[in-house]
């Protein structure tokens, strides 16, 4: 038997540091060739490092949340014949073996369920007894899952990584018909006094730092203004209708950006980035429209390139291609970097008004909220329309107040006379 060494890999960029985010294995667990071992996140992305061998982790270089130099020592790994660990190598090793050994994380959003050879006995009934307040390894995602479900989430036995309770532990629990009602009603209103000190680690940490950042540097100002989207509701309807089957369904989310392609042709000063340490504003022809997503683990910006030369199905296309890479940890460093001017949608979950925070080094943001029906008149006459309003913010450092306005207004009147989204 020998030892093979991984080290932290080059990622490239000039990226001299990451920090390690979550271990999806520890010590003693078998693992196999491309098992993903490790998350570690760089100021773009969050990537996966994969094993090249198969074998038994006997050490790991480190722990969760702690910046690791690339080529520093990141996991070891017994395998079968002589491994690439040289006696040369004797200080080397004995750092590896007295390397802290990482403890499974308390921060749900900082992992992605992994696919990891587990011990028979990680595979018996679905329910478990865990004390009142411990609580167990889960994604926000299957939290809310088990909300729904009324499932209390200690109750179930998790098959993934460290006990993580994975969507498959909770359909396993409810096929035994177990439920949250099998609990004495009691249980409901005990009293607590449980605490959860949870780390500021990974992509919470970068998505903290970017916001306090943007809100540190750049002045702040928003505008809300409100918008009848009956007729593009209409419009949306009507091509749905016609050519859902063989295009796609199309949300509002390609007509927004349709709205921002041609608005920005009258505000370039919009569709911008601003560095302020070289004091230099960079006025892009490209719309790179970046489209804020919601992920297991935190906020991502994947961002649709070129939005000016896509269809309204192209683009709806690339959106729902990113987010869903976004969603899956998949999207690469690449596709989440580059954007000029960024859409952020809460529509969904409620709410009439944000301030949503730039994405430095852009200049604005376009928030959306959600679509309501309401009374409104109309040349004289009271009718029901569809109205939504957009909660937009901008860097008073670039972009003067009057232009963000009229920007807005002009996005306004393109939603409001679909048509003019196409007329050239």
């Amino acid at each position: 038997m020998g030892t093979h060494v991984i080290k932290m890999p080059d990622i490239g960029e000039g990226i001299a540091e990451v920090e390690l985010s979550v271990w999806h294995v520890k010590v003693g667990d078998m693992v196999v060739e491309d098992q993903v071992l490790a998350d570690v996140m760089t100021d773009k992305a969050m990537v996966d490092i994969p094993s090249p061998v198969h074998g038994k982790v006997i050490s790991l270089g480190g722990v969760p949340g702690e910046v690791m130099a690339v080529g520093s020592i990141l996991i070891s790994i017994e395998v079968e014949g002589a491994g690439n660990y040289k006696e040369s190598a004797q200080p080397a090793a004995a750092a590896v073996k007295e390397a802290p050994v990482a403890v499974a994380p308390k921060v749900e959003a900082e992992s992605k369920p992994v696919a990891t050879p587990r011990p028979a006995a990680a595979c018996q009934g679905p329910m478990v007894a865990r004390e009142a307040d411990e609580r167990p390894l889960a994604s926000p995602a299957v939290r809310k899952h088990a909300l729904d479900l009324g499932i209390q989430l200690r109750l179930v036995r998790g098959t993934g990584p460290a006990g993580r309770v994975l969507h498959e532990d909770l359909d396993a629990y409810l096929a035994q018909g177990q439920s949250n009602a099998s609990a004495p009603v009691a249980a409901a209103y005990a009293q607590r006094n449980d605490e959860e000190q949870i780390p500021v680690i990974g992509m919470r940490r970068k998505i903290a730092q970017r916001m306090q950042d943007a809100t540190q540097r750049a002045a702040h100002f928003s505008y809300v203004e409100e918008i009848d989207v009956t007729a593009v509701e209409e419009l949306r309807a009507h091509l749905n209708e016609k050519h859902g089957a063989t295009r796609g369904k199309l949300t509002l989310l390609p007509f927004l950006v349709r709205a921002l392609v041609v608005a920005l042709r009258d505000f370039p000063q919009i569709n911008a980035r601003y560095d302020d340490e070289a004091q230099v504003i960079t006025r892009l022809g490209a719309v790179h429209v970046g489209v804020a997503t919601q992920s297991d683990i935190g906020l991502m910006v994947p961002v649709v390139r070129h939005a000016e030369a896509r269809s309204l199905w192209d683009n709806a296309s690339e959106i729902s291609r990113l987010a869903t890479a976004a969603r899956n940890g998949k999207a690469s460093r690449d596709e989440l970097s580059g954007s000029s001017i960024t859409l952020t949608s809460l529509g969904a979950l409620g709410g009439i008004v944000s301030t949503p925070v730039l994405n430095l080094p852009e200049v604005a943001i376009v928030g959306v909220n959600k679509i309501v029906e309401r009374p409104m008149v109309v040349k004289g006459q009271i009718v029901i329309r569809k109205m939504m309003n957009l909660s937009s913010s901008f860097d008073h450092r670039v972009v003067d107040g009057m232009d963000a306005a009229q920007f807005i207004q002009a996005i306004r009147g393109l939603l409001e006379q679909p048509a003019t989204l196409f007329v050239e």
